[in-house]
């Protein structure tokens, strides 16, 4: 197990700069502290607390059905004690491969309670994608959406997973509106007499079954606030993705510097959207965890749809929205005239992952009327570290100023130890008490990433103003930042060098105008090889998740490179694709 990271302010005798002295505190919103106070309750603590408070509060609403926190505190429970009879103890990796639904949150919690670990996973992406990952976790409890309960179940056996818990969301849903649910979710009574009948490589049990459990023990022992909560698999700076350690401590630190940056937020009356999918550090933290620490509504949804968001609108009206700019651009261009979306009860949005454009910003306040700021951050820092202030003095076009009790340097990406000037380029760090403890199992990308004092390479080429506002101008990592995911190009790269047909192969992110960035791909075909790109798509779609596919390709006789052999991507965009007519987008 990692040694937590002590966070602490930074003490830098003799080089204190403007930096150092939190010019940035001027640009606050009136009510937003410079410092949080010390965390002292875990997640499970949080929880209970907010379940006291607001029992009968509604917790978690799912295409109408509703759950209080009472009753959802209940399902934890039982849960819980369901685990515990599986032998999940504190320590213990669970891992959830769930889209947003009533029984991820459960899940969630539950596998806090035990003092266990959870493991988040996208449950679109393909075998080889997971199987990387629960190589490298190792549970030996996994909670996943029975669409793909095949999927795992027939992971080697050497990958450690012994119970396969299935999860049927459409039992979440009231009576009558199974059919509401638009994802090809399979009949789930055809799915369980299929698995009754063909043999199964591991024990399987129906989620209904587990929380049938009676309540786990009040005197079970607790997690504490240094104990590990989550891994969330992210590419990092660089490279294949990567399980980022985090406690209690960093999640709920997170959690109240959310809450501390929008002092609008009233106690046990807000409804968040959580469009969001809560495999996502962002959607975690601020859909989940920020949500209900203080006692809010939150409405899921297993993916982003337009007409989801909008009949749940009609009951249910969001007053606080985190999203990505498609989402805000989507939503926008269907509010409004006979459109059902009602958008009117938004007071708070914050978006996160990619850049804001203004434009964005200027349609979504006026179909809102509320506030729309862009944040910043990285899954290493739980995941949020900085933002633009929520009021007036919000500057469009940077990415904001530092959240409280977090601080930044900008420093010589060569030399870290060398800080830059005012203006001048150079790699941002940051360091506060949500930035995480380590990389899993990963030592020597830990000590790439975490410098003395717990100061985190963010590997992003910022600028600083004088009065603390960050613009980020380019990254030092060449990840690909498409629909609010990471992409690491060495992994796209990896499958399609594994197509007969292509000898080379670069990987590079075009930017849209609506923000994020488009996967693109230049190949160097093997002779005699016909360049296909309908048939390298189809390739790449049967071996990544499909928000990983390029949409663009272009043949290329030769990649340039640097003296020592490396492929330059930056120039891979230059040449191969800015001066080329796009292909249509597929």
């Amino acid at each position: 197990m990692l040694s937590p990271v002590t966070w602490k302010s930074p003490s830098r005798e003799g080089t204190v700069t403007h930096i150092d002295d939190r010019p940035w505190l001027h640009a606050y919103a009136d009510g937003v502290p410079a410092d949080i106070p010390e965390p002292t309750e875990t997640l499970v603590d949080m929880f209970d607390g907010v379940v006291s408070r607001h029992k009968r509060r509604i917790a978690v609403e799912f295409f109408g059905a509703q759950t209080t926190y009472d009753d959802l505190a209940e399902q934890v429970s039982r849960a819980a004690e369901g685990l515990r009879r599986l032998g999940v103890k504190e320590g213990d990796r669970v891992a959830l491969v769930l889209p947003n639904c009533p029984q991820h949150v459960v899940a969630f919690y539950a596998v806090l309670r035990l003092g266990a670990i959870v493991v988040e996973h996208n449950p679109l992406y393909t075998d080889r994608e997971l199987r990387h990952q629960f190589e490298d976790h190792g549970a030996r409890v996994a909670i996943v959406w029975d669409s793909v309960y095949d999927t795992v179940d027939g992971f080697p056996a050497d990958i450690g997973v012994q119970h396969i818990v299935a999860v049927d969301m459409t039992e979440a849903l009231p009576f009558g509106k199974r059919l509401a649910l638009r994802l090809p979710v399979p009949k789930a009574r055809e799915l369980r007499a299929a698995m009754t009948k063909r043999p199964k490589r591991r024990r399987f049990l129906s989620w209904s079954s587990l929380v049938e459990s009676r309540r786990l023990s009040r005197r079970h022992a607790r997690p504490t606030l240094d104990s590990v909560a989550a891994l969330q698999y992210t590419s990092g700076t660089t490279g294949m993705p990567k399980g980022v350690v985090l406690t209690h401590r960093n999640l709920r630190a997170n959690a109240m510097q959310c809450r501390a940056w929008v002092p609008g937020l009233r106690e046990g009356d807000e409804t968040f959207y959580a469009v969001l999918p809560m495999f996502h550090a962002y959607g975690l933290t601020v859909c989940l965890i920020t949500a209900m620490s203080i006692g809010a509504k939150v409405v899921l949804f297993p993916r982003f749809d337009v007409g989801l968001v909008a009949d749940a609108s009609t009951s249910s009206p969001p007053t606080f929205l985190p999203a990505v700019p498609p989402i805000y651009d989507a939503l926008t261009r269907s509010a409004g005239g006979k459109s059902k979306l009602d958008l009117s009860h938004v007071r708070f949005s914050i978006s996160g992952a990619m850049s804001l454009p203004v434009s964005t910003v200027t349609r979504w306040e006026e179909a809102t009327g509320g506030l729309l700021v862009e944040g910043y951050g990285m899954t290493e820092s739980s995941p949020v570290s900085l933002g633009n202030p929520m009021g007036h003095t919000r500057r469009p076009g940077a990415v904001g100023v530092p959240f409280p009790s977090t601080r930044i340097r900008v420093v010589d990406p060569a030399d870290p130890a060398v800080d830059r000037e005012p203006g001048e380029p150079g790699e941002l760090l940051v360091q506060g008490p949500q930035v995480f403890q380590g990389y899993w199992r990963r030592p020597d990308a830990t000590a790439e990433a975490l410098l003395a004092d717990g100061w985190l390479r963010t590997g992003d080429i910022v600028t600083v103003s004088t009065d603390g506002f960050v613009t980020v101008v380019d990254r030092v990592k060449e990840l690909i930042i498409t629909g609010g995911f990471n992409i690491a190009p060495s992994e796209v790269e990896e499958v399609l060098v594994s197509h007969p047909d292509i000898a080379e192969a670069a990987v590079v992110g075009l930017a849209r105008e609506s923000g994020g960035e488009d996967v693109a791909a230049a190949v160097v075909l093997n002779a005699g090889a016909v360049f296909d790109p309908d048939a390298l798509k189809e390739f790449c779609r049967a071996r990544l998740a499909r928000y990983k596919v390029p949409r663009r390709f272009v043949e290329a006789d030769s990649l340039p490179r640097s003296l020592v052999g490396k492929v330059l991507r930056k120039r891979v965009r230059e040449e191969l694709f800015t001066a080329r007519k796009p292909q249509p987008r597929g």
